[in-house]
Order: C-alpha cells, then sequence, then structure tokens
C-alpha cells in the first residue's frame, strides 16, 4: 500500500489526541504527588512533575521507536528527511528534548530573569534570599535562579533598565515566531510543532491518500494564509501602540520637572468652596499639571502615566482607554 505524507487536518488530530493523553497522565502524576507530598510542595514541583509525565510519555512511545497514542489514532508515522526510514535514535532523542525539555528550561529563564530584572535592590538582596531561604535549598530551580541573580547582580542599573523591555521583546518575539510557524505549517502542511521541524521528521499516511485530500490541503492554506494577514495586523497594531506609549513617556518626562502653577508659599488655602477641587486622589496633592482622562476625570500627569504603565482604566471609575487619549491641560487653572 502507497504511503502518502500526512496532511493537516490528520497532524493536528494526533496531536490533539497525544494532548489529551498527556493530561491525562500528567492529573494523575500531579495528584500522587499531592497526595503523598503534600499541596505546597507540589506547588513547587508541579511544573516538573508535568515535565517528567511529558518525558515519560514519549520516552516510552517516539523515543522507544513506537507510534504516540495519537499517531496510531490517525495511522500515521515517523519518518526522517529520507522518507524511507524512520528517525535514528539519536534524532528521536533531540525531537523530545526539543519537545519537553527545551521549553520547559526556556521558559524557567525567561521568568526568573524577568523577576530578577524587576526586582529592587532591597528586594534582590534581602527579599531574594528570603525567597530562596523559604522555597528550600532543593527546590526546583533554585540554581537556575541563583545563576541568574548573579548574572543580573553584574549588571548596571542603566544595563538593568535597558534589559527589562529587550525581555520583554523576547518573549513576545517567541509568540509571534510560534505563530508564523502555524501559519506556515497550514501552508505547507508539514511540520506542526517546531521541535519535529528541527529534527526534521516527518509523517505518512499508511492507509493512502483520500480521496478529500487535496480539498483538505487547499482549505488549510487558505487558513494559512489568513492566519500570516491576521499576524501582520497584529504587529502593526502592537508597534503603534509601542510608538505611543514612547509617546507618551517623552511628553511625562517633558512636564514632570515644570514647577506647578501656584507655589507652595503661594498656593490659596482649601476653603469650604473647593476644598478637593485642585487635588489628585493618587498622590493626595494639589495637581501638578492637569490632565484629563477620556471619562473627565483629572490627576496630575506624572500620576496617571505611571498608572497607566500598568492598568489602561480610569483610577476613579474604572473606564478603559489607551494611554494617548489623555489630555494635558495648558493653563488650567
Amino acid at each position: 500500500m502507497p504511503l502518502v505524507p500526512a496532511n493537516q487536518a490528520q497532524l493536528i488530530r494526533s496531536s490533539q489526541k497525544d494532548e489529551h493523553y498527556q493530561t491525562f497522565l500528567r492529573n494523575n502524576a500531579n495528584e500522587a504527588f499531592q497526595t503523598l507530598a503534600g499541596s505546597k510542595r507540589w506547588l513547587d514541583w508541579r511544573k516538573e512533575i508535568e515535565l517528567l509525565s511529558d518525558l515519560a510519555y514519549y520516552v516510552l512511545t517516539t523515543f522507544s521507536g513506537y507510534q504516540t497514542l495519537g499517531e496510531e489514532y490517525v495511522n500515521i508515522v515517523q519518518v526522517d528527511p529520507t522518507k524511507r526510514r524512520i528517525p535514528s535514535p539519536l534524532r528521536r532523542g533531540l525531537l523530545v528534548l526539543g519537545h519537553t525539555f527545551v521549553p520547559y528550561l526556556l521558559d524557567k529563564v525567561l521568568v526568573c530573569l524577568e523577576n530578577e530584572l524587576e526586582a529592587g535592590e532591597e528586594d534582590r538582596g534581602g527579599g531574594g534570599r528570603r525567597r530562596a531561604a523559604s522555597s528550600g535549598p532543593w527546590s526546583p530551580g533554585s540554581w537556575l535562579r541563583s545563576g541568574v541573580r548573579r548574572a543580573v547582580g553584574l549588571l548596571s542599573e542603566h544595563q538593568r533598565r535597558a534589559a527589562v523591555p529587550a525581555v520583554f521583546a523576547l518573549q513576545q518575539g517567541l509568540a509571534l515566531f510560534h505563530r508564523v510557524h502555524v501559519a506556515l505549517f497550514y501552508i505547507h502542511g508539514a511540520f506542526y510543532h517546531l521541535s519535529k521541524r528541527s529534527a526534521s521528521v516527518s509523517y505518512l499516511h499508511v492507509l493512502g491518500m483520500s480521496s478529500d485530500d487535496r480539498a483538505i490541503r487547499t482549505s488549510y492554506r487558505i487558513l494559512g494564509f489568513v492566519s500570516l494577514i491576521q499576524l501582520v495586523i497584529t504587529v502593526v497594531l502592537q508597534l503603534n501602540n509601542f510608538r505611543q506609549r514612547q509617546r507618551a513617556r517623552q511628553e511625562w518626562k517633558l512636564y514632570r520637572n515644570l514647577t506647578p502653577r501656584y507655589s507652595t508659599r503661594a498656593r490659596p488655602k482649601a476653603t469650604s468652596s473647593c476644598p478637593r477641587a485642585a487635588r489628585c486622589i493618587l498622590c493626595l496633592e494639589e495637581r501638578r499639571h492637569s490632565t484629563s482622562t477620556p471619562c473627565g476625570h483629572l490627576f496630575c500627569w506624572e500620576c496617571i502615566t505611571e498608572w497607566c504603565n500598568t492598568k489602561t482604566e480610569c483610577p476613579l471609575c474604572r473606564e478603559k482607554f489607551q494611554p494617548h487619549r489623555l489630555v494635558y491641560l495648558r493653563n488650567y487653572d
């Protein structure tokens, strides 16, 4: 019986079936560990238990030269780049590590790096040691956190501030790269996972080509082009939002050092007519450089721009808005 390349629907269905059984294995492993070691230890080791569960699943199937349950469900087999042999043990081992351990390690490193960069000097000193002591010497990732902490400690304050947006850009770039990879899979139908693309492991369908195979590939190809268009629009919107936030920061730096309209000595005493009208509810002081939100509430320019860096909503009425819609009120009494 002739073997033909597996189409996109078969690869997706196989992956979904594997994820179903992996989730079942993870849940049982988590339940057993939580029962034996307690909830606190389980929370510390949850990611590592899921990693070991995934490794066990793929070691017993892919690395041992057998089909996974998802591959068996849709009758597909793995082949090397020659399309005539199953992958070698070395190639299968690289596939398993790239599919399970590499995403875990990358996520750990980025999260630790982001936390250490955003932590203050006091938190990196006393707070970091308290976290390490509370988690214990055998906690998962303790060696990784200590290594990242030492590396961040070698950076100057200016370098740490510059590295924070770089880490964020790297995280966003990885997410965009994964979306581009999925769109290319929809178009070409070769590699559904990055690990299989890096290991050059593809699939052949055992039962031959079905009558609707061409229609399936065409429909997924259209979906791939639509995904690429959506991705381009998303990138453009994110870049526009980034430019707007940079413009807001520049305006904040421009006006933050301006003197207030009334000096401290000339500040009028609070009267019953407007005891709180000139006060900012964020800093609880007299408003400097009054700025209006789209909903009409007034704050200090510095206060509301700092607020918008974390929450894009009005502090009073919780109305959502973008930071570029803030209106700086010039010559406002």
